[in-house]
Order: structure tokens, then C-alpha cells, then sequence
């Protein structure tokens, strides 16, 4: 039995502002300055250059949406009223889970 070629689409090219070099570290880059970006701490021409990669990678431009998300629910809720046993046990489970690292 033989088996039958199939013809494979060809990629696309992706013009090189829009290329995605996860090899050159810039997703980690992003990921060091995501806390100043969201809080517009850094510099104008930081700020493009954080952008044009995020308009080249969806993993990091889901990943600042929900974080940026995530900010604006916790900015615009109230810090919940915690009893000091709810604390003690809340820090406790935090440095169990520390340790278990």
C-alpha cells in the first residue's frame, strides 16, 4: 500500500515587526517590566517597544490582559475583614506552601 501525498499549505510570511523571537528572551523581558508597564512607570519608547511584541505574541498578550484584569478587580474591591485566627491560619498556609517548594 501506498501512501498518497497531501499537499501542505504554505506558511505565511510574517513581516519582521510582527515576527514572534520568544529565542531572544523577550517574553521574559516583558514578563521583568510588567509591573511598571501596567502602572505606566516606563518609559515612552519601552512602552512601544512592550506593545509591538505583545501585537507579535498572543500567549503574552493574553497573559498582560488578565493580568491587567486582575489588577483593576482588586483595585476596586474592598480588603476583606479577616478575624486573627483567619490571618494566623492564611500565614501558616502561605509558608507551608513555601516550604513545600
Amino acid at each position: 500500500m501506498t501512501k498518497k501525498k497531501t499537499a501542505t499549505p504554505k506558511k505565511q510570511a510574517v513581516p519582521s515587526s510582527r515576527r514572534h523571537t520568544h529565542g531572544q528572551g523577550h517574553c521574559l523581558d516583558l514578563l521583568r517590566q510588567l509591573s511598571a508597564y501596567i502602572d505606566d512607570e516606563l518609559p515612552a519608547d519601552i512602552c512601544l517597544e512592550i506593545r509591538r511584541h505583545l501585537g507579535a505574541c498572543p500567549n503574552c498578550e493574553v497573559f498582560i490582559a488578565s493580568l491587567q484584569h486582575t489588577v483593576t478587580l482588586c483595585r476596586h474591591r474592598p480588603a476583606p475583614q479577616l478575624t486573627s485566627v483567619e490571618r494566623m491560619n492564611m500565614r501558616c498556609a502561605i509558608l507551608d506552601a513555601a516550604n513545600a517548594r
